[in-house]
């Protein structure tokens, strides 16, 4: 039997509409939410996720105080438009776009981020927390995983969850969303010094890959029903492609779903769901400064 595409699609437009209506609702209130996403640089990649951040938070209805700099922008200039947002009441959230140009330390840049408006979740502060168990806001493609396996119904409690991967952006954190209390998996961290992966990855209920590696996880090493999270995004050669490549994750797609409960493809899975959380965020920090006044 084959397994349920998971269609992070349209869980993730469900969660940007009800988004959308709280936006609505706060506006009624006299506050908008406001995300300022800086990019610095001409990245491809980067210039494709900030266009697509932007479309999401007009369709939000939220405010856009985006800012582009130009790839010789000193670290100074930056943490100094940093310091500008922070002070500035208007603005929710804010986000910086990675990876920056070499000559900038990204350590010392999220450090700068006012944790109240650090969006991505990446403030040690607010990474702290989560470690804690306190209220924080939580790094976006974890917490979009998170939501996928609530919105399907897959049961976790009590289940074996498997993380290949312990990036700090995606691996350790969703390993800490699994294990926290309202989740109650118990959690197993493989990554390349793993000796064993198969015989831990048969054992699993859950698997999220998060290694940058097509082909990690394959047939033959999940039992049968695991619900599979692919976060990975691989470009691959196809000459049949107008662009010449396609998307693969990191796992082994086409074999696994025979065998797997549930798993999500790639495109069209995690990826749609990091920027619904980043939307799910930035209301979120509206709303705390609403609180706090």
């Amino acid at each position: 039997m084959s397994a349920a595409i998971i269609d992070g699609k349209q869980i993730a437009l469900d969660v940007r509409s009800g988004v959308a209506a709280k936006v609505a609702a706060l506006k009624e209130k006299g506050i908008t939410p406001c995300l300022a996403v800086i990019l610095v640089g001409e990245n491809p990649a980067s210039v494709s996720y900030v266009t697509g951040k932007r479309k999401a938070l007009a369709e939000a209805g939220m405010l856009d105080k985006s800012v582009e700099l130009p790839e010789s922008t000193s670290e100074e200039e930056l943490l100094s438009l940093i310091r500008k947002l922070n002070e500035d009441k208007t603005v929710h959230g804010i986000l910086v776009q990675l990876p920056l140009p070499k000559h900038i330390n990204e350590d010392k840049i999220i450090m700068a981020i006012s944790p109240e408006k650090d969006v991505d979740g990446f403030h040690p502060v607010n990474v702290g927390n989560l470690v804690i168990g306190k209220k924080a806001f939580l790094p976006c493609t974890p917490h979009g995983i998170i939501v996928l396996l609530e919105r399907m119904g897959i049961e976790t409690s009590g289940k074996h969850a498997v993380v290949i991967g312990r990036s700090n952006i995606v691996g350790k954190p969703a390993a800490l969303l699994l294990a926290r209390r309202e989740t109650n998996c118990t959690v197993t961290i493989c990554h390349t010094g793993t000796k064993n992966l198969k015989d831990i990855t048969l054992q699993a209920d859950i698997i999220v890959v998060a290694s940058g590696h097509p082909h990690t996880l394959t047939a033959g090493m999940i039992k049968p029903g695991a619900a599979i999270i692919d976060v990975g995004v691989n470009r691959i050669p196809d000459s049949t492609k107008k662009s010449g490549f396609r998307l693969i994750g990191d796992c082994d797609f086409d074999d696994l779903k025979e065998t797997a409960g549930y798993i999500t493809p790639v495109p069209g899975g995690v990826g749609p769901m990091t920027i619904a959380m980043l939307m799910y965020n930035t209301l979120e920090a509206a709303e705390n400064s609403l609180e706090n006044n």
